[in-house]
């Protein structure tokens, strides 16, 4: 019975959505090998050799969640999850390790832990548990305010970290949906009226001095060419003197040379463009093309609002993320610190979205 089980779930399985996702993770493997082989760390050698574990673990993820779990239990245990997440951010403010700057990691070993990747999840599940039960309501002003509740209590706790290019993120993730959703013009007028009181907020009584120093960079690196704005200085000269086909693996003088930094996370697509050129960018966003058409055709498929909605989130969270990394890279939004899913370094943020397209293929095989 459990075998005949097994093979129905297989049948119905989204073999595309998962070798889409597949290649995405092994072109991400490429580059950090790459990254890794030109200059000879042993720390850059063993980023790598946890990345392929995460694959693996990863992939056996997709596979029982898909098969095992029905989704749909997330809606009875919604607000347990909720409050783990609530947990979890809170306990990382007290026993947390500090890495660049950012209170975000529970460390063991050689292994870090950044729990607000899987916060994202619990989020989602909140949200989509929300609108699913309440769409049809939100031109009411009281229920716009309730969706954004826990939403401003999670930010708040992100930014405590301090997390900025994460808490932008989560805000991006809900303001998308309450637009998809239908918003009131008069609500959206407050809506921004809000808004930029509480970047005035912001900038002038929450942000540190590095941080508001990173914005003026952005918007205009001159300012600081040898300091704040080197980094996107230096993914420019790689995005462009990669050409058409690149400099081949290994080979790329600014990764190689240690000219790009964080070149396995912040800035992976700078490095992809250097030492595979045009060719391997067209390659990448081809990948996450046919990966958000893949997700599009199983949210028109859906049929329950929670369902929906999830799909939705993750669409959104996966778009956020990618415009926000290689809008940094070209130098045409902040550098956030935010990885490109499925491609850079990375073992929470990489579970965390391979537990995305579980949940999603779940969907697929119930449905």
């Amino acid at each position: 019975m459990k075998f005949n089980r097994i093979n129905l779930a297989l049948k119905k399985f989204d073999w595309l959505l998962f070798i889409t996702i597949c290649l995405l993770m092994i072109l991400g493997l490429v580059i950090i090998y790459s990254v890794a082989k030109g200059s000879g760390s042993e720390q850059s050698l063993l980023n790598f050799k946890k990345q392929i574990v995460f694959f693996i673990l990863g992939l056996f993820l997709v596979f029982i969640i898909a098969i095992f779990f029905d989704y749909r239990i997330l809606i009875k245990y919604n607000a347990i999850l909720f409050g783990l997440a609530i947990v979890l951010l809170v306990a990382v403010l007290f026993f947390g390790k500090t890495i660049r700057g950012t209170t975000g990691w529970f460390k063991f070993g050689i292994l870090a832990f950044q729990p607000v990747e899987f916060v994202k999840i619990f989020l989602v599940v909140y949200l989509s548990k929300f609108f699913s039960a309440r769409a049809k309501y939100l031109s009411q002003f009281k229920y716009l305010v309730q969706s954004s509740l826990g939403v401003i209590l999670i930010m708040i706790l992100v930014i405590l970290q301090p997390d900025f290019g994460t808490a932008l993120i989560i805000f991006s993730l809900w303001l998308i949906l309450i637009l998809l959703t239908g918003l009131r013009k008069s609500h959206f007028v407050l809506l921004i009226c809000l808004m930029l009181i509480f970047s005035s907020l912001l900038w002038f009584f929450i942000l540190q001095d590095y941080q508001k120093e990173r914005i003026s960079v952005f918007l205009n690196p001159n300012l600081d060419p040898l300091g704040r704005g080197y980094n996107v200085s230096q993914a420019k000269i790689a995005i462009g003197s990669g050409q058409l086909f690149g400099k081949g693996l290994t080979f790329g003088s600014q990764s190689q040379l240690k000219f790009l930094p964080e070149s396995q996370t912040d800035f992976i697509f700078a490095v992809l463009a250097e030492e595979l050129g045009l060719a391997g960018i067209v390659l990448l966003l081809s990948l996450m093309a046919f990966l958000f058409f893949r997700l599009i055709k199983i949210a028109q498929n859906s049929r329950d609002n929670f369902a929906l909605y999830l799909i939705v989130s993750t669409i959104a969270l996966f778009s956020i993320q990618i415009v926000i990394n290689i809008g940094g890279n070209l130098g045409l939004l902040p550098i956030t610190g935010i990885t490109l899913p499925f491609v850079s370094y990375g073992g929470s943020s990489l579970l965390a979205n391979l537990l995305f397209i579980g949940l999603i293929e779940s969907i697929v095989i119930r449905e």
